[in-house]
């Protein structure tokens, strides 16, 4: 007979959902689902807000990476005010978003994914969690605690506060650097690189004992999307769009963010409040493409820091594109590198202390769009105002929404490989999970199906029989 399995909560991530798992006769997993249960609906509640408010609004998307949203946000009021912000507000920005990506990652790998990691995927349940690789190395917990504290430090000596700072704004920043907040981030950017080697280390020490997980994580042919600069290479904060395909060949190349709409498409299925988005020349779901750390440093021509082009290297030795998911891990660590290399080369700038750090004006156009890169990947705001500046339509394009479909397919192809339903282990059931902790999605940012979708409940009895449905419709956009 036919069964299913439900692993709820999904533990370990940041918001609610839970995978269920359709099995065969034979106890083969036939049908894999990662159904994102929340709604929250930024995009509609917004509207009839003043657009200068958006950034601050957008920041409350989510408490772990406000920041990404704060500054996708603020470029979409800069497109409005049709301005360029000035030079020292663009690196201070940059900056703040850099903190972001470094605490963020720290977070994923330390927190989140370092229990599997260190005890293995199929330890004691008890064992899997950041208060056990205490007590067994403290060293490797405290040095995870230190460098995510590191990230926050200087997003809170720019902006005044660790989470939601208001100090990004359109038009530039609210307040300029000071000399004092200078020397304190620079004084915390060695130990941040120290710990980083010596994570890097241990990382490559135990690799090798995670072949079949490697093998079967989400390796798969896709498509990579991110930002890329003018010369290609890695950017986050600015940049145009770059594509690459299955077999490493760039498709698109500097495509303008403000175009996204003729790159990109979203659907919804009736089974989960999270959208789809796929390449619109490939068509639904066959446009599945990948986001994120492991997407940008397939696609880039170099990361333009020396360290983390010398561990590219290493990384890129393992084929171009590297395809399979597990090693978002691995480039997590190469971004948080290049973080702390792009935060010193920044705090270097002759022009950082500079006080011109804000442009004003008015709103001169009556669509913007902001686009930056997240610490999960390629993060979009699109606001359209009416004549009094008022918010009349938004569209937010989560990073981790990209990644949809092929995390879909990921818990699939894990379940496929190491799920045997006529021989549970808890192990194999973590696999299923962990897959999900390597794209690191971050839910309560996610949420935002556009009306087109419906959450189907159904009641069925033990054979499985339906007994009863409700059907609820998100709400619906202009």
């Amino acid at each position: 007979m036919a069964r299913k399995i439900t692993i709820s909560p999904v533990t370990r991530i940041e918001g609610h959902a839970r995978i269920t798992l359709q099995l065969n006769d034979a106890g083969v997993v036939d049908q894999a689902r990662f159904i994102v249960t929340q709604f929250r609906g930024f995009e509609k509640f917004c509207e009839g807000r003043p657009f200068y408010e958006m950034p601050s609004l957008m920041a409350r998307t989510c408490g772990i990476c406000p920041v990404s949203h704060l500054i996708a946000g603020a470029k979409a009021c800069d497109d409005l005010y049709a301005v360029q912000i000035p030079h020292p507000a663009k690196m201070l920005r940059r900056m703040m978003n850099l903190a972001q990506i470094l605490q963020s990652h720290a977070l994923n790998f330390f927190y989140l994914s370092l229990p599997d990691l260190y005890f293995g995927m199929d330890a004691d349940p008890e064992q899997r969690n950041i208060i056990a690789v205490f007590r067994d190395n403290p060293s490797m917990a405290r040095d995870g605690v230190a460098l995510r504290q590191i990230g926050q430090e200087i997003i809170e000596e720019l902006g005044g506060k660790r989470i939601h700072p208001a100090w990004v704004v359109p038009g530039g920043v609210n307040t300029p650097l000071t000399e004092d907040h200078r020397e304190k981030i620079l004084r915390r950017l060695p130990e941040g690189m120290a710990i980083l080697k010596r994570t890097l280390e241990w990382f490559h020490s135990v690799r090798d004992q995670f072949k079949p997980e490697l093998n079967s994580f989400g390796n798969f042919p896709s498509h990579y999307m991110g930002l890329v600069d003018e010369q290609g290479f890695l950017e986050h904060y600015d940049g145009k769009l770059r594509v690459m395909d299955a077999a490493g060949n760039i498709v698109v190349n500097k495509h303008d963010t403000l175009r996204y709409r003729d790159l990109i498409a979203e659907a919804n299925e009736p089974w989960t409040y999270e959208k789809f988005p796929y390449l619109k020349d490939l068509g639904y779901p066959a446009g599945m493409y990948r986001v994120g750390p492991l997407a940008r440093l397939n696609l880039v021509d170099a990361c333009d820091t020396p360290l983390a082009d010398e561990e590219l290297k290493r990384f890129r030795a393992e084929g171009v594109p590297v395809a399979t998911s597990f090693h978002y891990h691995w480039a997590r660590l190469i971004e948080m590198i290049f973080c702390i290399e792009r935060i010193e080369d920044i705090m270097n700038d002759p022009d950082i202390l500079s006080k011109h750090v804000r442009a004003y004006a008015e709103p001169n156009s009556f669509d913007g769009i902001g686009v930056s890169e997240a610490p999960r990947g390629t993060l979009i705001h699109h606001y359209r105002i009416d004549e009094n500046g008022l918010i009349v339509w938004a569209d937010l394009v989560i990073a981790t929404v990209h990644n949809n479909l092929a995390m879909n397919r990921a818990i699939l192809q894990v379940a496929k490989n190491f799920v045997d339903g006529n021989a549970l282990t808890d192990g194999a059931l973590n696999r299923v999970e962990a897959v999900i902790r390597a794209f690191d999605p971050c839910l309560s940012c996610s949420t935002h199906a556009d009306g087109t979708s419906m959450l189907v409940v159904e009641l069925r009895d033990a054979a499985g029989q339906l007994l009863d449905s409700s059907r609820r419709r998100a709400v619906e956009k202009r």
